[in-house]
Formats: structure tokens, C-alpha cells, sequence
């Protein structure tokens, strides 16, 4: 792994450069099929992977792009575009189902269905497979829930890693790269709303249920509370959006305020 050999570049059939974006594509699926790319390695600077496969620089990005949108390239400032380590879950990037969903106008809702279906397998899965550390890793973040109620921002991150740990645990890295899709775009409309969040006390606990259940080796039990938590989440963001049509909002430190008057 590390910088690769620019010979494997400079060895390309000039009948077989790319001459577009698909082209691209295609050149480095095959190399790393071929095992000539692999996991951790490095691209050469963008000029000379460009003149390698006989494209420009804008069609260079744009494939690679495409590759990294699939989980297959990472780009990262200041460092270079690696092919992505096998090491953990694949990662596939929201930004196509973004644009299918202003295309074809998916709703909130087909998201939260599509997230109910691939969260109570990944959950029922977790349950049977989830390893010592795994278990550890998802208590950490129920424990973090719990410490941030009065703040709501803070707790929905906890509640986000808490889902992707639990994924992680189902041992099915295809159900964790599409729920993360799904789950990320959730997150982004969720994050805006939260702020109005009624009882966050009431969803920590919906979470130890799935926690417990996970613990308990108990897969339909996994299954169905995270159904619960789910459809319950899907009403309080519900909730939470006709809220803020109607008021502004409050900031942490007012709702804090106001609880401890109660």
C-alpha cells in the first residue's frame, strides 16, 4: 500500500486510454480488478494521472468523482485520492439518492420506510452477530445520549453513531452502506428540527430497548424495537416540523430554563 509506481500508468495501451469521464471509470475499475490498484494505494498527482489516460484534468475529476460516490475512491485535502481500505464497512456517498430524490420527488416518509425496512434487518442481524467490542462501542453512545438530553444537537450525533455501531455489529457491509445513505440524509433534515424536540428522555429509552435486545442475543426483539424507535422518531420530526412553522426557536439554554422551572 502507499504511492504507486507510475509505471503501471505509463504502460497503458494508448488504444485503451480513457477519452471521457466513463472512460476513467472504467480504466481504474479494471485496474484494481486486476489487482494493479489496491486497497490504501495512492493516485499519482492529478496532472499525471490525467496525461497517463490521455484525458483532461476536468474529465479526470469527474471520474473520479463517480468512483468516490460508490465508495470506491476517497479524496482527501491536502493528501491525494486513495482507493478506499477494505478495512470496516463500505461507504457510499448520499449525494446520488440526493439528486434521484429532487429528481423523482421522494418524500421524508419513503425515506423513513426505506430506513425502517434496512434498520430492523440490520438490528435483527446485530443481535446474533455483534462482538464483545461491538457491544461496548454501542453502550458508549446510549451512555452519551443519556448525558447530552438537554442538548439536543449534541445528543442527535450520539443517536446517529449509535445506529451506525449497531450496523457495523450486523456483519452485512452492503445494508450498513445503504442505510448510512439513507440514514445521513435523514440526519441533515432531522438536525434542523431537533432543536424543538419535546422529550428526548423518551427516545433514549427506546434505544436501550434496541441495546438490550442486541445484548439479550434476542433478534425479534432487536427487530421490533427498532421498529418503535423508528415510527416514534419519524412523529416527533413530524412534530418538530409543524413546530417550527408556528414558532421560532428556542435555544438550548431557554429549554433548559424552562424545564427547571417545571
Amino acid at each position: 500500500m502507499g504511492d504507486l509506481n507510475k509505471s503501471i500508468f505509463q504502460d497503458i495501451d494508448p488504444e485503451r486510454s480513457a477519452t471521457t469521464s466513463e472512460g476513467v471509470v472504467t480504466q481504474l475499475r479494471e485496474m484494481i480488478q486486476h489487482g494493479e490498484l489496491r486497497p490504501g494505494d495512492r493516485l499519482p498527482p492529478e496532472r499525471d494521472l490525467a496525461k497517463s489516460l490521455g484525458v483532461s484534468r476536468p474529465t479526470l475529476r469527474a471520474g473520479i468523482r463517480s468512483l468516490a460516490a460508490v465508495g470506491i475512491l476517497q479524496s482527501r485535502q491536502g493528501a491525494g485520492t486513495f482507493v478506499v481500505n477494505t478495512e470496516g464497512p463500505p461507504s457510499l456517498d448520499s449525494s446520488p439518492l440526493r439528486l434521484m430524490a429532487a429528481l423523482h420527488g421522494f418524500t421524508t416518509g419513503e425515506m423513513f420506510e426505506a430506513r425502517l425496512s434496512l434498520e430492523m434487518a440490520i438490528a435483527g442481524l446485530a443481535a446474533e452477530r455483534a462482538t464483545g467490542d461491538q457491544m461496548a462501542s454501542i453502550s458508549e453512545e446510549l451512555t452519551g445520549m443519556y448525558a447530552s438530553l438537554d442538548e439536543p444537537e449534541q445528543y442527535l450525533v450520539h443517536d446517529m453513531r449509535f445506529h451506525q455501531m449497531i450496523a457495523a455489529a450486523s456483519g452485512n457491509g452492503i445494508l450498513t452502506a445503504l442505510m448510512n445513505m439513507v440514514a445521513t440524509i435523514l440526519f441533515d433534515v432531522r438536525r434542523k428540527t431537533v432543536n424543538r424536540a419535546h422529550d428526548l428522555k423518551e427516545s433514549a429509552e427506546m434505544h436501550r430497548q434496541i441495546y438490550r435486545a442486541i445484548r439479550d442475543r434476542n433478534s425479534e426483539e432487536a427487530r421490533l424495537a427498532m421498529r418503535d424507535h423508528l415510527l416514534l422518531a419519524q412523529k416527533a420530526q413530524e412534530s418538530e416540523e409543524t413546530a417550527s412553522d408556528e414558532a421560532p426557536v428556542e435555544s438550548a439554554s431557554q429549554r433548559s430554563g424552562a424545564g427547571k422551572k417545571k
